[in-house]
């Protein structure tokens, strides 16, 4: 039976993992601290490198990257070759000399994608089978969900379902579930504990937790290393997710048997499918990721081994390796390429691997979900994130100890930004030798003697070919997804037959390549931005379906929209099969304003759903976690209270606010002298107020966080609730009503 709200107490610091204490206040188990050095990335001994236990053969592995590797030289090779064919015909000037270099590289990147998607072809059709189930488990992992800013109901109903569904398998014994909450909005932060204690109320036998940090230093990799350090020794593994992830109880269970019965891995990734899509944007890639996610995902794992990548979600890490070997230090020098690491994970997996620690992938793990962003716009925001971390990873590439392989992926993902200034660049080249070929008199002969003129000719024809092969090779992984869709009967069904599927992809083709040059512009942008020395910061994200206003999307692709008309304009002055070749491109950017509030668009996502286009089999038979996830989400935004006002609840609530002074860690100790000024700021504005509104109302952000944490100015503010106003009588905890 629960106690009453107000004898709510911490739980003590010798509690172990699994005692949940004697009341619902108890937020966390107690301390089992893991020491986490800051690694090296300049100095670094083999010897210190661990030897593995049951070593597995590389044979496999090797194989497929000689293929990989050899088929994407080959294939560059050749179109090195017809490229220099290409302007040849006359002698090469510095300008055709660069298209050749910037063809080559942009060509490689294409071609090594091609490869990579057929052996993960090959690998798919040769793993047709289905997983055995696992065996019991002998350990205890946690199950940890880091949380900023996001919308209460959905993550906590998200978490629900996931130790429903962990449940479900017989072995919920062996987890625990954390929410580790970063959030700086306050009224989010109450929302949070509000979640937290109405779920424990649901699920009294489930063993959840919660805590909130008081400063997100480091942001999540910093909350996951905060974690560890100090209850990590609880747990041999953790299965790390996204606050937009979802996993059934399968394929949790199966990462930790997978773990446990392999002592020398380090992480164990699976591969995420993206679910619960339904602007256009989003459903565009929600089908791209269900038809051709399997085969690039396959085709990494082929190649890669067990020197494979981690995607900082939906994996499970071995806790005390991570500790041991994955803190992880401040780049020098000050953003956006020096101090905290942003893309954290492809870090800690060569950190892991360095140390002699296995890193792989379960391409065939089925029951791993995540979101995506609802439009281009949004992706745009997290791709700019992404963009400054993976630039970052120029400093850390040369790292002492590292693999070959770790090398290629941090490689690999800078180059994922770069490749986008350079098929700009690209272009830009191409157009300035067809105006120099149309309009500049060339000087045939010279003041240097020459028995022949320069004539300035290219090969037309072999161009074309050549522009053939690279979208053929761009095309190649869907169509080769599309493949393994269509052999797949669960697939084929639920995505509407094979017409449908068909159908789908080449709607799926059409509005990417529309929607590509205006991305090519963006990331362009974004490395631009990063060189000059600008930072991202690192803003919450908008996980659920919505639309940005129209002035915003225009202001936002203004310039995208200038630079299609001024291109085709100085087309239409060449030649008309000059637009005809650009038109792709173009008409991108012309349409860039309309295209990106079109990819937003709820009703046309579902427009195209009516009418059995874009779909997957994971909405068409929702597996029953999401249906769970869903609908808890669904019914916790009904009856929850994501978007009160934190400090007028809290002071006119005092069971909310017990439960509140609970959760709160001891205040640190300040030095003599110090004064923190968001809570010196705050006592004076309380102090003030005439009524509890007018406080509530002059407290800026930061300031309401320093109120809320703590105990004295909270308690003054409930006393000038009960000088100032009558109590209010309902309980907000207790009117959280319970979710059935």
């Amino acid at each position: 039976m629960a106690l009453p709200m107000d004898s709510l107490t911490l739980m003590t610091k010798d509690a172990g993992p699994g005692d949940m204490g004697s009341s619902l206040g108890c937020s966390m188990p107690g301390f089992a601290p893991l020491a986490m050095p800051a690694q090296s990335f300049k100095r670094f001994s083999r010897r210190d490198r661990r030897a593995l236990i049951a070593p597995r053969p590389a044979r496999p592995a090797i194989l497929t990257r000689l293929f990989v590797f050899g088929g994407a030289f080959a294939l560059t090779a050749y179109g090195a070759n017809q490229m220099f064919k290409v302007v040849s015909v006359g002698t090469i000037t510095p300008l055709e000399w660069a298209m050749v270099v910037l063809f080559v590289i942009t060509f490689s990147w294409v071609t090594l994608s091609l490869t990579a998607a057929i052996a993960g072809f090959v690998w798919l059709l040769a793993h047709r089978g289905r997983r055995a189930p696992p065996p019991p488990l002998r350990e205890r992992t946690a199950v940890v969900m880091p949380i900023y800013n996001e919308a209460p109901s959905r993550v906590f109903g998200a978490m629900q379902a996931i130790f429903e569904d962990v449940e479900s398998t017989g072995q919920a014994q062996a987890f625990d579930f954390f929410l580790l909450s970063d959030t700086t909005h306050a009224n989010v932060w109450i929302a949070e504990e509000r979640a937290f204690v109405a779920m424990r109320a649901r699920l009294p036998h489930a063993r959840l937790y919660y805590r909130r940090r008081r400063k997100n230093l480091s942001r999540k990799a910093g909350n996951i290393a905060d974690f560890v350090t100090h209850w990590g020794g609880h747990y041999p593994h953790m299965v790390i997710l996204d606050a937009d992830s979802l996993m059934t109880g399968d394929a949790i269970v199966g990462l930790a048997a997978a773990m446990e019965a392999d002592p020398d891995a380090g992480i164990i990734q699976s591969l995420p499918l993206i679910i619960n899509r339904n602007t256009l944007f989003a459903r565009l890639q929600q089908f791209a990721a269900r038809v051709a996610g399997p085969v690039v995902g396959a085709g990494l794992n082929a190649w890669v081994g067990r020197d494979g990548n981690y995607w900082g979600h939906n994996a499970i890490i071995r806790t005390r390796a991570f500790a041991d070997h994955c803190g992880l230090p401040d780049l020098p020098g000050k953003p956006p390429f020096g101090g905290h690491i942003l893309s954290h994970d492809f870090v800690e997996a060569g950190l892991i691997r360095r140390a002699g620690y296995t890193v792989y992938m379960l391409p065939d793990l089925a029951g791993s979900y995540e979101a995506s962003p609802p439009s281009l716009i949004d992706l745009a925001t997290r791709d700019r994130r992404w963009c400054q971390g993976n630039l970052q990873h120029a400093w850390i590439i040369g790292a002492g100890g590292f693999t070959l392989v770790t090398r290629q992926h941090l490689a690999h993902g800078i180059m994922g930004y770069l490749v986008s200034p350079l098929w700009m660049a690209q272009l830009l080249v191409g157009i300035v030798l067809v105006l120099q070929s149309h309009y500049i008199r060339p000087e045939y002969f010279t003041a240097d003697f020459s028995l022949f003129p320069a004539w300035p000719r290219f090969d037309y024809e072999r161009a074309l070919q050549l522009f053939e092969l690279t979208i053929a090779i761009l095309l190649a992984p869907k169509f080769l997804g599309l493949g393994i869709a269509l052999l797949d009967g669960k697939t084929r069904g639920g995505s509407g037959g094979a017409l449908a599927l068909v159908a789908s992809t080449i709607v799926e083709i059409v509005i990417s390549a529309a929607l590509a040059p205006i991305m090519m512009l963006i990331q362009s942008g974004s490395v631009a931005q990063i060189v000059s020395g600008r930072d991202t910061g690192w803003n919450p994200q908008r996980r659920d379906d919505g639309s940005i206003p129209f002035r915003a999307i225009a202001r936002r692709h203004r310039t995208h929209m200038l630079l299609g008309l001024i291109t085709l304009f100085a087309a239409g002055l060449i030649s008309p099969s000059l637009i005809v070749w650009m038109s792709p491109t173009i008409a991108g950017l012309i349409l860039s304003i309309p295209l990106s509030w079109a990819s937003g668009q709820l009703w046309l996502g579902l427009a195209l759903r009516r009418i059995g286009l874009l779909r997957t089999p994971e909405e068409t038979t929702p597996p029953p976690v999401v249906e769970r996830a869903n609908a808890l989400a669904a019914e916790l935004a009904r009856t929850g209270h994501d978007h009160d006002d934190a400090l007028l609840t809290i002071w006119a609530d005092p069971a909310l606010r017990a439960v509140h002074e609970s959760f709160l860690p001891e205040a640190p100790r300040h030095r003599r002298g110090e004064v923190d000024v968001d809570q010196a700021v705050a006592a004076a504005k309380l102090n003030d107020a005439q009524t509890i509104e007018d406080a509530s109302a002059w407290l800026r952000p930061r300031e309401r966080l320093a109120v809320l944490g703590d105990r004295a100015l909270i308690d003054a503010g409930a006393s000038a609730e009960r000088g100032g106003a009558p109590e209010r009588g309902v309980s907000a905890v207790n009117s959280t009503l319970p979710v059935r």
